[in-house]
């Protein structure tokens, strides 16, 4: 039977974190927690739409427990105070939903100096969920999702003398690392929860071909160059919607038969119901240690 959102278990007296819950794949991730009764922590950049995405969700769900969080993951300053925040309140959290992201942008740096894509997509998420630690190991199974994507194919594993990626800057291909970079990520999350005994599970997923304000913002931002065009156009007519791209990161985060380390995708690759597909790469334990090592000397922060 394909999974659908009625399929979805009643999340009463669970906290969910999801980051760039403000649209997309993040707001339809946060509708379909809310609807089941889970605490629903939205953490975004922008204060406007974020308000307006929770209104949203209250108006179709009254009763919705909702909390806003102010989340620049362009900023470890941010990403800490975040965490801050939601330690105080949260003695455990029940899902983190690693899902914001950026695609193809041109080149630029985040407030720490990392390229753009890499620091938001990667460095960002690694540093919420070191943060975010204590409290995931408090809850009594939580899960850590990580929201990949097909570009990982073509994504090239860390050198870690190369904090800031290729010698010669592509956005295309930088979008590629950076999500090769949360596969590996999700990958070794997974070992070290074996490694240290716990209950807790990191999954990944990736939304297929899905019509979000994704592709629009790359379009607008002008670092996908022609091919970005393209990619817009072609969603447009063919894309799933956001409700449907969600689905493979839903069912991983809630999905009782899940296993840790499983890649939810859609069936037919860009589009159709969420299915576990094998782990393909090769070399997968030294990529992740390389990352491993880069990760803690630029951010700061260990997993431990």
């Amino acid at each position: 039977m394909a999974f659908t959102l009625g399929s979805v278990p009643n999340l009463s007296g669970k906290t969910s974190v999801i980051t760039g819950a403000n649209s997309g794949l993040g707001l339809a991730t946060a509708f379909a927690f809310a609807s089941k009764g889970a605490h629903v922590v939205m953490a975004a950049r922008n204060p406007a739409k974020v308000n307006a995405a929770r209104d949203s969700i209250l108006a179709a769900y009254p009763n919705a427990s909702i909390e806003i969080a102010q989340l620049d993951l362009a900023s470890l300053q941010s990403v800490a105070d975040c965490a801050e925040q939601l330690l105080a309140k949260h003695e455990r959290i029940d899902i983190l939903m690693n899902n914001a992201g950026l695609m193809a942008m041109p080149q630029g740096q985040t407030a720490d100096g990392f390229e753009t894509q890499f620091g938001v997509n990667h460095f960002g998420h690694w540093a919420l969920t070191a943060r975010l630690m204590p409290a995931l190991r408090n809850a009594p199974e939580a899960r850590v999702v990580t929201v990949s994507s097909s570009a990982h194919h073509f994504g090239r594993a860390v050198d870690p003398t190369k904090i800031n990626g290729r010698d010669r800057y592509n956005s295309w291909l930088a979008y590629g690392d950076s999500k090769l970079a949360n596969y590996h990520f999700a990958l070794g999350l997974q070992k070290h929860f074996e490694n240290t005994g716990s209950k807790a599970k990191s999954l990944m997923a990736h939304p297929g071909l899905t019509n979000t304000n994704l592709q629009a913002q790359t379009v607008e931002e002008g670092g996908g160059g022609f091919l970005a065009d393209i990619s817009l156009k072609f969603v447009h007519v063919l894309g799933m919607s956001a409700e449907q791209g969600a689905l493979p990161q839903i069912r991983a985060a809630t999905d009782p038969q899940a296993k840790g380390g499983q890649f939810y995708v859609p069936r037919w690759f860009t589009f159709g119901a969420p299915v576990v597909r094998p782990i393909l790469r090769p070399r997968n334990n030294r990529a992740i240690q390389r990352l491993w090592t880069m990760s803690e000397t630029a951010t700061g922060l260990s997993l431990s």
